[in-house]
């Protein structure tokens, strides 16, 4: 698979609860405006200390600060806006909510970007209310091309498609609901896929067909699947990602929140795969 190992990252300005978003993630806390600061505040600090973990672990970042204005509650998640592919190409994608629509920045894109990227822009999507939200929407299965995605508000299962055969990936979609039997927003809160095993809450994929068609292929692409329950998973122990540092060493990157949902038996799985970095991020997790 394309092994991690250099990312990007956004500082935040104006972190906070977004309004827009709420209606479609489950996830979110509300927040009144007295404790916009102080929600700014901690979500610098747990940002910042998890960037400095990072470091230390010698995984490279390039590393950008968001702008006041416009105001982007949600810049600091930029892997829904753009990823990044082994065929040199650059993919934007169109997201619902407006104020994330002005997260996509150019002045990045044109920085990142080689002479010889292709650059794949569906940003436009958006005006016809058709979205596709990066790897929040899509868990990529580099090494074996396949896409793997649930289908939502913000994951647009025709042009999930479409992007797909640009960048030569087959798909594989389905459905999944929380426990309250209502969609989830984001593929990437129930699966991770790493080099060589893949996190995956199986219940939430309700329709058994659907269920064994992700197992199978995890399974025959050499995959050791790790299953999480919902509780975990709301824990975001699904939302983890394996980096590799300057000297190809294995990390397994994810919240506190999550490490500590994880038992005994998951966790020593988890390692075989690689070093565990776990950092505070409750703020960001919460609002």
């Amino acid at each position: 698979m394309k092994r991690a190992s250099h990312i990007l990252m956004i500082r935040p300005v104006k972190f906070g609860y977004n309004k827009q978003t709420a209606e479609t993630n489950s996830f979110q806390n509300s927040s009144n405006d007295l404790e916009f600061d102080l929600i700014q505040k901690n979500a610098i600090k747990e940002f910042d200390f998890f960037v400095d973990k990072l470091k230390s672990s010698l995984i490279n970042i390039t590393l950008f600060e968001d702008t006041e204005t416009p105001h982007t509650p949600d810049s600091i998640f930029p892997n829904n806006w753009i990823s990044f592919h082994n065929n040199n190409s650059i993919v934007i994608y169109p997201m619902l909510a407006e104020n994330r629509r002005n997260e996509i920045r150019y002045d990045i894109v044109n920085q990142l970007k080689k002479g010889n990227t292709t650059i794949i822009d569906f940003s436009e999507y958006s005006t016809k209310n058709i979205f596709l939200e990066g790897t929040g929407s899509i868990v990529f299965d580099y090494e074996n091309k396949i896409a793997y995605a649930n289908i939502s508000s913000r994951t647009n299962k025709i042009l999930l498609e479409k992007l797909c055969k640009e960048i030569s990936f087959t798909t594989i979609s389905f459905s999944a609901l929380n426990e309250n039997k209502n969609i989830i927003y984001h593929t990437n809160v129930l699966m991770s896929i790493g080099y060589g095993f893949a996190i995956l809450c199986v219940e939430t994929i309700v329709d058994i067909g659907e269920q064994k068609k992700v197992i199978d292929s995890l399974k025959n692409t050499g995959h050791v699947i790790i299953e999480i329950d919902y509780h975990q998973m709301n824990c975001f122990a699904g939302n983890i990602y394996q980096l590799f540092n300057s000297k190809n060493e294995s990390y397994i990157v994810m919240s506190e929140q999550a490490f500590f949902s994880l038992n005994e038996r998951q966790i020593k799985k988890i390692e075989h795969f690689g070093k565990i970095i776990h950092s505070p991020l409750y703020t960001i997790e919460k609002y």
